[in-house]
């Protein structure tokens, strides 16, 4: 006498698995399309498997065309931003006196950029430059500071020496710093020359999570042209 061993009873990924194996078994059953319902998401009728599908695929199109409207409106913005880049870019390489560079860079960020304040300092510069307030002397740490700089920080105001500079520093919630450096502002090899300070009320305005390639590029422009000062 021989016993039979019990057979495992089918479960739903048996049964999954096997439909996403077996593609010809509804079209040898195309009526099971039509019969099956489900409950539909959007209420508390039934659905065909069709309509489901079609709901579904419904879902799916809307997803994309938001992601779609969210691709263009981020490229709106950014070829905004470029084109604000461009019009300060101009306007700083227009200064023919270096003494005038300072305010014109930060006039730039102030009113193109709607930055509500903005201030810098250069150092080891020219000596027929030395009574700028551009100019005033910064603290040794403050200059290390700077060099350690390797991208723009941004974040909250959090007591750092350079905010003293900004008109309202009280007010500021947050800030970005960029350092100014030969080349490019990654080159840590390279010594910074000096720092601007864009501070703001919001406390949103500059976060940590922000992206910083367009405020890299605003550093390295900045450094060009306020390089004429040294």
């Amino acid at each position: 006498m021989t016993s039979s061993s019990p057979v495992s009873p089918i479960t739903e990924d048996d049964i999954a698995h096997f439909l996403a194996n077996t593609p010809g078994f509804f079209e040898r059953h195309a009526e099971l399309l039509a019969s099956v319902t489900i409950a539909s998401p959007h209420g508390q009728r039934a659905v065909s498997l069709h309509e489901r599908q079609a709901e579904m695929l419904r879902e799916k199109i809307k997803g994309l065309e938001h992601r779609v409207m969210e691709m263009v409106r981020h490229g709106t913005e950014n070829a905004a931003i470029t084109q604000k880049i461009h019009q300060w870019t101009r306007e700083v390489a227009a200064v023919r006196d270096a003494a005038r560079l300072p305010r014109a860079v930060e006039n730039g960020l102030r009113t193109l950029f709607d930055v509500p304040q903005v201030a810098l300092r250069v150092w080891n510069v020219a000596p027929e430059h030395a009574g700028l307030v551009a100019t005033q002397p910064v603290s040794e740490d403050l200059r290390l500071f700077a060099s350690s700089l390797t991208m723009p920080f941004c974040g909250p105001n959090l007591g750092f020496e350079a905010t003293a500079w900004l008109p309202q520093a009280g007010e500021v919630q947050s800030l970005a710093l960029l350092p100014l450096r030969e080349g490019a502002i990654d080159s840590a090899d390279q010594p910074a020359f000096g720092l601007i300070v864009l501070g703001s009320h919001d406390p949103h305005r500059f976060e940590a999570t922000m992206g910083t390639e367009f405020l890299s590029r605003m550093a390295e422009l900045a450094s060009s042209a306020l390089s004429r000062m040294r």
